[in-house]
């Protein structure tokens, strides 16, 4: 019985002390590691401007014309009030901040992703568009009401997660007309396609935009680029690499079927390694080399750092199993801390107050 406590208790504070030791560790996602592959690169536009200031009839024809119209993001936009884009001009917020707003109140569309113009206003020098809802949440005064002491109107206490761009002009605001205005919101807004898979091309570089815009894969494009070029696979096949005692797994999408042209397009993670081109009558196509001209897209997961303290990894990279032992605390003399098992000339001797096996006083043999 005791030697059962005794172990109980032995089992009970390995577990406290592991629950301590995860506690005391927080993954912390910097912001360089956060905002790694986001593009800061902006094409100015140079649209005339007309002279004269708007009037209230090109107010209401800009609100009829823009809200409720559909675009796609030309670039990543953060959630809250803090774009601003001069007409004709760059963005005023620098790439370090533009980075920092996004780490500090995250992403409300993703290059590529579809926005909804939800609001515009025009005041002063500037037109202001909110998009997906806009950054705040819209306030509702039948939440103050209640009947018989029940709301009328239930808060659903869902955050905004729109964002708004403000379009600044020299002065005032001229007499432009909606398509001017979309024209004039072209490197943050493409109001021009109608797939996500061509706003997506519009961001990339111009060899890669190319190769999507006439359905070719090449050799370091990641699975959404296929996509946009090629569309879903015909099938997909899962296998492990040949000849690799790691046991990597890669994927391989397959396009057409005899006899058209088929298409073997060979990832490995997130990344084309090989493409391979059978078309008939031809000798078969491969290509293993990058073809992507220096251009090296984001990776689709981040780097996590560990926090508070940096852990003691052994050379395999693997952190040190847990211990009872006090920080800094020495291995006792003989201890490699390995358990060492007993052989077969080397008996285990029992507990103290527990009878040997055999002896007179053994439980077994009474």
């Amino acid at each position: 019985m005791a030697l059962r406590k005794h172990r109980w208790a032995l089992v009970i504070g390995c577990l406290l002390l592991l629950a301590a030791t995860v506690r005391s560790q927080v993954f912390v996602v910097g912001e360089k590691t956060a905002t790694d592959g986001i593009s800061t690169h902006f094409t100015r536009t140079n649209l005339p401007l007309p002279d004269q200031p708007m009037k209230e009839r090109g107010r209401r024809e800009l609100v009829r014309m823009l809200v409720a119209e559909q675009g796609f993001a030309h670039c990543a936009l953060p959630m809250g009030a803090g774009l601003t884009l001069r007409a004709n001009g760059p963005i005023e917020t620098n790439d370090a901040a533009y980075k920092e707003m996004i780490y500090k109140k995250g992403e409300s569309a993703a290059p590529g992703d579809r926005v909804v113009v939800t609001s515009l206003t025009v005041k002063g020098d500037r037109i202001i568009l909110d998009l997906n809802g806009g950054p705040y949440e819209k306030h509702r005064f039948l939440r103050h009401v209640q009947f018989n002491d029940n709301p009328v109107v239930a808060d659903t206490a869902q955050e905004a997660v729109g964002s708004r761009v403000t379009l600044l002009f020299e002065g005032f605001v001229p007499d432009v007309s909606a398509p001017e205005v979309k024209a004039l919101l072209a490197p943050v807004i493409d109001f021009g396609v109608k797939t996500t898979e061509q706003a997506y091309a519009n961001t990339l570089p111009p060899l890669v935009k190319q190769a999507v815009d006439v359905h070719e894969v090449l050799v370091g494009m990641n699975h959404r680029m296929v996509l946009a070029a090629m569309g879903e696979p015909e099938s997909k096949i899962r296998e492990k690499q040949s000849g690799d005692p790691s046991g990597a797994t890669y994927e391989e999408w397959i396009y057409g079927h005899e006899p058209q042209t088929i298409h073997f397009v060979k990832f490995m993670g997130d990344r084309v390694t090989e493409v391979e081109i059978a078309e008939l009558g031809k000798p078969l196509e491969i290509h293993t080399k990058d073809e992507m001209g220096g251009y090296n897209p984001p990776e689709p997961t981040r780097e996590i750092a560990m926090g508070d303290q940096e852990p003691n990894n052994s050379a395999n990279g693997q952190a040190p199993p847990p211990t009872l032992r006090k920080p800094g605390e020495p291995i006792p003399a003989g201890g490699s801390g390995k358990v060492q098992f007993p052989t077969a000339s080397q008996p285990v001797p029992p507990p103290a107050g527990v009878p040997a096996a055999g002896s007179p006083s053994d439980p077994h043999l009474l």
